[in-house]
């Protein structure tokens, strides 16, 4: 399954929806969504349709593999500016950064392509990760758990020291 990620810069991003912690182990995403898609549309100022699938994990929680490790799960939709939020429904500021982009295309249950992008790829490329979220762009061609769905996996990244001063002389 070699997959070769597009990098990308972005920007801060203003986001809105809804949150849960949990574990592999006690995983709630289906929960979350639950809640969050019948009021996805009264979420005011959407820069788009796509909806953003957000992971916040703890510091060196990918150094070892613990299923039972929490991590925070959002349910979002990016917006221009917050205006008026929908019951319940939260901001979230996400803070831009360098990102590994990588198109899965598949079930999105098929958890091989993070076994490929953090067993493989990451540890043979120039970049660690970065302590920022992690999430995934579920665009019109994203159908859960549906042979032939197709989002993105965001990976927050930066240079491992030799690259950053490979790509500051470049630059």
């Amino acid at each position: 399954m070699p997959l070769t990620p597009k990098f990308r810069q972005i920007p801060d991003k203003k986001l809105v929806g809804l949150s849960a912690t949990m574990s592999l182990t006690h995983n709630l995403t289906s929960e979350l969504w639950s809640r969050f898609m019948p009021k996805r549309n009264l979420i005011e100022n959407r820069v788009s349709n796509d909806l953003i699938s957000l992971e916040i994990y703890p510091p060196r929680h990918f150094d070892h593999f613990d299923p039972n490790a929490q991590f925070i799960k959002w349910a979002l939709a990016e917006v221009s500016d917050f205006g008026n939020l929908p019951a319940g429904f939260e901001k979230f500021n996400l803070k831009g950064g360098h990102y590994a982009v990588f198109r899965h295309r598949g079930f999105s249950s098929d958890t091989s392509i993070y076994q490929y992008i953090f067993g493989l790829w990451l540890p043979q490329s120039g970049y660690k990760l970065d302590e920022r979220p992690h999430f995934e762009v579920l665009g019109p061609n994203y159908r859960n758990e549906y042979p032939n769905s197709e989002e993105e996996i965001w990976i927050p990244i930066h240079p491992k020291p030799v690259m950053k001063r490979m790509f500051e002389r470049k630059n």
